[in-house]
């Protein structure tokens, strides 16, 4: 059983910074790629940003040059670094992985953790 664990969430004024964290847990050989994406009230969930193991990113337009994605693939976990927060960020941040082989050879296409909620107040 593999499974995503998201922290760092929480309250921050319009221009402050957080961090998440999402850490992969089980018996893992290999992750393909992780990334964030979030669901704002009302809203269909969306990618945020994505990262390849290989260490290959990818941004939405929204939070280019704001948002910045890393891994570490020893300890299977990514983060998101937030800067320059705005009103608009605030909804519940997802974890995901792609591709994740666990020792034994089982794959699982997709994993989700279970969302930390970002709260931006102007």
């Amino acid at each position: 059983q593999v499974q995503l664990v998201e922290s760092g969430g929480g309250l921050v004024q319009a221009g402050g910074s957080l961090r998440l964290s999402c850490a992969a847990s089980g018996s893992i050989f290999s992750i393909n790629a992780m990334g964030w994406y979030r669901q704002a009230p009302g809203k269909q969930r969306e990618m945020v940003a994505g990262i390849t193991s290989g260490g290959m990113t990818v941004y939405e337009e929204p939070v280019k040059g704001r948002f910045t994605i890393s891994g570490d693939n020893a300890k299977n976990t990514v983060y998101l670094q937030m800067n320059n927060l705005k009103p608009e960020d605030t909804a519940v941040y997802y974890c995901n992985a792609v591709r994740v082989v666990v020792v034994g050879g089982d794959e699982y296409p997709e994993v989700w953790g279970q969302g930390t909620l970002v709260t931006v107040s102007s």
